[in-house]
């Protein structure tokens, strides 16, 4: 089947003991056991429940993994990815990235032993140079978040491997749906669930997904060790969403794109970054490995004074934390996604207080366009 009729005819689309055209919520802690000589598929939780298994199941059948895994939040789903990993293994970040993982990186991880470089991973030079005899991962995004900047996937996969280490993608912007990372060389996938995948700002989750047994048996070693699951409620909800995942974002990328154009004739806004801009610097390797911009992009304004105040004069289109919900969600990087992030870290990657973020919802365009309108003209003339 093609990806839209997997959304729909996804694994526990039907629950095979009733005919249910629902995965069946299995609201339990624990199974019973008749045969102690021979155990059964379920045995407690956390090491396995139906309505999740449904999901990751589902997963790996949309990313063309070997095995997916739930976690209760996208960061639970990183963190525990990263916990592979041992003392003295040395990790590549990508420096654009989510403000979550670079707090994980920087301020946990290196408690347990693991040493931290932190890249700008669009330049394949300078990934090369920062590969040391004991780099275990190389982990990016593309584009990233929140600058939209895009990384060659081929290349940081072609680099990994060479030095035998493993690549990983947070592909929450994008979803299985507008990229697929396992099949072009990615050895694990991550989501932020939350988002797009779920899209309806109703719950919290994060997703694995695994090229190979080897890495899926060390990943699940993590999962039934930390325990940090995702539930079988929010799992029905995750399997909900992403019935709708493509005709979501096939209309919030198309409003997406109209918004960044629009944007970009804008006197108030001095620079736009979407990949689906002629104008991106990466528009054409993001054409090449994806089939499409997404609905997330940043823009600047004049400075931090104009930025404040185009979220308070906003009427429409919410200011909020996350993204990828049916609803527009404008977000300011400084204070919300990278406020883990020191200020001198953040001016450096270019994350400074005249940046907004937009994860573009289903809206109707000329209603965002004119909410924006107002909010960039009242911002432009506050004398504030």
């Amino acid at each position: 089947m093609r990806f839209s009729s997997l959304l729909v005819h996804h694994p526990g689309a039907v629950d095979p003991v009733t005919g249910a055209l629902s995965a069946p919520i299995y609201q339990a802690s624990t199974f019973q056991q008749d045969d102690l000589e021979n155990p059964p598929r379920f045995d407690y939780a956390r090491s396995g429940n139906p309505t999740r298994q449904a999901l990751e199941d589902t997963i790996a059948v949309l990313e063309g993994g070997c095995r997916g895994f739930a976690f209760s939040s996208g960061m639970a789903a990183i963190s525990s990815v990263l916990a592979i990993f041992s003392a003295g293994d040395h990790l590549i970040v990508c420096e654009d990235s989510y403000g979550g993982t670079y707090r994980a990186t920087s301020t946990i991880f290196p408690r347990f032993g693991f040493d931290v470089t932190y890249v700008d991973t669009t330049d394949l030079d300078a990934v090369r140079r920062a590969v040391r005899p004991t780099t275990k991962a190389i982990y990016f995004e593309t584009p990233s978040n929140p600058l939209l900047k895009v990384t060659d996937i081929h290349g940081i996969v072609a680099i990994a491997h060479e030095h035998g280490a493993v690549a990983i993608l947070d592909d929450t912007f994008l979803s299985p749906y507008l990229v697929r990372p396992l099949g072009m060389g990615v050895d694990i996938v991550v989501h932020s669930a939350t988002k797009f995948i779920a899209g309806h700002t109703d719950v919290v989750a994060g997703l694995a997904c695994v090229a190979d047994e080897g890495l899926a048996d060390r990943v699940y070693a993590i999962q039934n060790g930390f325990g940090a699951v995702l539930g079988p409620h929010d799992a029905w909800l995750v399997l909900r969403g992403l019935k709708t995942l493509k005709v979501r974002l096939d209309y919030q990328q198309r409003n997406a794109t109209a918004l960044a154009r629009w944007l970009e004739a804008r006197p108030e806004v001095r620079a736009v970054y979407y990949p689906g801009l002629a104008t991106h610097v990466g528009h054409d390797l993001h054409a090449s490995q994806s089939d499409g911009p997404g609905a997330v992009l940043s823009f600047r304004v004049t400075d931090g004074i104009a930025a404040r105040a185009f979220l308070a004069r906003l009427k429409m289109a919410n200011v909020a934390v996350s993204l990828g919900g049916v609803e527009t969600i404008v977000s300011y990087p400084v204070t919300m996604s990278h406020a883990a992030m020191p200020e001198p870290e953040r001016a450096r990657r270019g994350i400074t207080d005249d940046l907004l973020r937009v994860s573009v919802g289903n809206e109707d365009l000329d209603d965002l366009e004119e909410d924006f309108a107002q909010a960039l003209v009242a911002s432009s003339t506050c004398p504030c």
